[in-house]
């Protein structure tokens, strides 16, 4: 949700398709185009009506730039790569790190220093097509639901960990996407009163104990505590300062003893968030993606069991938790299955 993630961030996206494989078929007249633009990287993808990725391309974000110039990036990219090959009536999807309203404005990006954005307006002006925006890690979410881990589940929740923390939810067989666009920010639930500063203006949200970057400092500050039981960690970074969160599940799987600390502690935070969400919103599925859980995916099942034993026991009857399947290209695949739901509807 790396998808923040925004909201959560998603790490990754599509890996770029050869110009011999965006040869228009039959399958390109029921696809759409699914953008996932993140603080790094925009991911473009053609998606068709089952989920497949038929073409895919992937140019940088670029940071700081304004907002226009990054429409102008997209905008060139779909004409130089598909015109002529996705018919002009078929929809684009995207996908944005931010929080978005119900008319497509990005009201905030905090990764792109975005503001008041009119996304979808801008797009589908300069493209001719009709255009659907909502948060990244909404669009995931919607992947996921349609074509991954939650397909034939109505009620699902999907938390996605990355640099940040960011979810998801289906309820009813229906994406809810709450009164101003924002539900499913569970990176900001309170797991512990007065505790660590988060990015946003709270103390102790979930994602200043189980977000990537969040991770990464607790290390930092656990090997300044001790630098003897530091040592693994600092040498596998180069120095203190460089650890990140792919450092503590390097070390982690290389047994150090430090790492597995973090790591537990890492989980128990966690399990305290999905026993909110999970008596919250009563899911029958949890849906777990991002970078943090690929490094950790080992302990699912015993996160499962613990957030089960915990949870009210109504909520928790016949709940599931398992991993994303859609991997990188969750976001772009949720973004055109939304915008392809929206051009129906």
């Amino acid at each position: 949700m790396a998808r923040q993630t925004r909201g959560g961030t998603r790490e990754g996206g599509p890996s770029p398709g050869s110009r011999a494989s965006a040869r228009r078929g039959p399958k390109w007249t029921s696809a759409a185009l699914g953008v996932d633009i993140g603080g790094t990287k925009i991911a473009l993808a053609v998606v068709g009506k089952e989920g497949t990725v038929l073409d895919a391309e992937r140019i940088p974000t670029g940071a700081g730039r304004p907002a226009l110039e990054v429409v102008d990036d997209i905008v060139a990219c779909v004409h130089s790569r598909w015109a002529g090959r996705l018919p002009i009536s078929r929809p684009v999807g995207v996908g944005v790190a931010g929080q978005v309203d119900p008319e497509g404005i990005v009201v905030l990006g905090p990764h792109l220093d975005w503001h008041d954005v009119p996304l979808r307006a801008r797009l589908a002006r300069a493209l001719g097509r009709p255009v659907s925006v909502l948060n990244d890690v909404q669009a995931a979410t919607f992947g996921e639901w349609r074509f991954g881990a939650g397909r034939g589940v109505d009620d699902l929740v999907c938390l996605f960990l990355g640099t940040g923390v960011g979810g998801g939810i289906v309820a009813g067989g229906e994406l809810r996407h709450g009164a101003t666009g924002t539900a499913g920010e569970f990176g900001h639930l309170t797991v512990v009163r007065d505790g660590r500063k988060c990015h946003c203006p709270n103390s102790g949200c979930l994602d200043a104990y189980v977000g990537g970057w969040a991770i990464a400092e607790r290390a930092r500050e656990a090997v300044s505590r001790d630098p003897l039981r530091g040592e693994r960690l600092v040498a596998m970074a180069g120095n203190a300062a460089a650890i990140t969160s792919e450092t503590v599940v390097s070390a982690y799987r290389a047994g150090d003893g430090l790492a597995r600390s973090l790591v537990e502690e890492t989980m128990s935070y966690l399990v305290e968030g999905l026993v909110s969400i999970v008596n919250g919103i009563n899911p029958r599925t949890v849906v777990l993606g991002g970078g943090v859980v690929h490094g950790f995916a080992s302990l699912l099942p015993s996160i499962g069991r613990q957030v089960r034993a915990r949870a009210l026991p109504a909520a928790a009857a016949g709940l599931r938790i398992v991993p994303a399947s859609l991997g990188a290209d969750s976001g772009v695949i949720g973004a055109a299955a939304f915008a392809q739901e929206a051009l129906r509807g």
